[in-house]
């Protein structure tokens, strides 16, 4: 209990790094989550196009124009190839279509007119393109078989209405799911930064020379000693986590309460111990509390840089995940944006997030052994 008593007492110095650390987490995964709405969803659009149509009154010109018109915004208030130029310059339009002399004539004729186009080369002016390279296509599907105009442009349009009926089968609701991945996520750094920063100074103050002579000469157990600094790591830890939970709770809602949702907690349980560990190994390995500060800077903010905290992994290069293999991080996101794309939660879709848990388990284990080399070679160094 005295041990318990003294690490709240140091650990009480330093609830201003906790705060901040919280903090962090909250203002950036609120501004992360209040973006993801424009992520996710997709509107349907209508690129802007301009028609040049200089075979006005023929029956197949005119039916190209129809067809272009029912599927963008058509402005036509433009005069002149200046005026033309400087709307694409601007993008009051995206598309520009001259469609010369002749046009329809000639294409009764089985020739191939050439229909010259202005673009201003962005995504509208890429759908514009689609848009009436489909018509051409169609057109030169039928050109060759009927002789009569009504009867090609009646096969044009009958083929040219079939729309194509897509049935939506994924009801996960893909807001909530990309929230909970992104805080999550995010939230890794704010764990093992905040658990990594406060347990080395908090330890590094119970090994400082003084201390660690009152120490020894007390009539306390020396191993009863390291066990309740490890209980009292632990227990910091576990309430920081829960902490953590909290928050997910207040800011993502219900979605914790489902399955999924514990799922992500128990995942993130998984990686709060692994950064304890990660936390003892360096607290003993070391004591100067002006180095924990880089050290806590170097390994979390570069895990998290590195694993897809901050960018998704989807962004970052192949060479930089690939790297990311060896850190407990990169194990830890990938659990949580498996989740996020999940139709189904059972046993056999969780395969790969428990073996990535195991996987973050087996860092843990390392980090204790190498703890353990490294208090023994130093207590034998004494």
């Amino acid at each position: 209990m005295t041990v318990f008593k003294a690490f709240l007492k140091v650990l009480l110095k330093y609830k201003g790094t906790i705060i901040l650390y919280s903090m962090i987490l909250i203002i950036f995964g609120a501004i992360n989550m209040s973006t993801s709405d424009n992520n996710v969803n997709f509107e349907d659009s209508k690129p802007d196009v301009l028609i040049v149509n200089s075979d006005k009154g023929n029956k197949i010109s005119d039916n190209l124009v129809k067809y272009i018109s029912d599927n963008s915004n058509i402005n036509n208030d433009l005069k002149g190839e200046n005026e033309i130029n400087d709307a694409l310059f601007y993008r009051n339009i995206n598309y520009v279509i001259y469609i010369p002399k002749g046009y329809g004539n000639d294409i009764m004729s089985g020739k191939n007119p050439e229909i010259d186009i202005k673009s201003t080369g962005d995504y509208q002016a890429s759908l514009a393109e689609m848009i009436l390279k489909r018509y051409i296509q169609m057109q030169n599907v039928y050109k060759m078989n009927e002789s009569s105009e009504d009867e090609f442009i009646k096969l044009i349009n009958n083929n040219l209405s079939k729309d194509v009926n897509i049935e939506v089968t994924s009801k996960l609701d893909t807001t909530k799911l990309f929230n909970a991945s992104t805080y999550f996520s995010f939230a890794s750094y704010s764990i093992m930064a905040v658990i990594i920063f406060i347990v080395c100074l908090v330890l590094s103050s119970f090994k400082e020379k003084n201390v660690n002579k009152r120490t020894i000469v007390s009539s306390m157990n020396y191993k009863k000693y390291n066990n309740g600094l490890l209980l009292a790591s632990f227990g910091y830890s576990f309430i920081l986590w829960v902490f953590f939970i909290i928050l997910g709770i207040i800011m993502l809602g219900d979605i914790m309460f489902k399955s999924r949702g514990l799922v992500y907690m128990l995942n993130s349980f998984v990686f709060t111990f692994c950064c304890l560990t990660i936390a003892l190994f360096i607290s003993t390995l070391v004591t100067n509390k002006n180095a924990v500060n880089g050290i806590v800077n170097v390994v979390s903010l570069g895990s998290s840089f590195l694993c897809g905290a901050f960018v998704p992994a989807a962004w970052l290069p192949n060479s930089v995940l690939t790297f990311a293999h060896i850190l407990p991080t990169y194990w830890y996101i990938n659990s949580n944006d498996l989740l996020k794309t999940m139709e189904v939660i059972d046993f056999t879709s969780l395969q790969p997030i428990f073996i990535n848990m195991l996987v973050v388990l087996g860092f843990s284990i390392l980090f204790i052994i190498l703890n353990n080399i490294v208090s023994k070679y130093k207590h034998n160094a004494i």
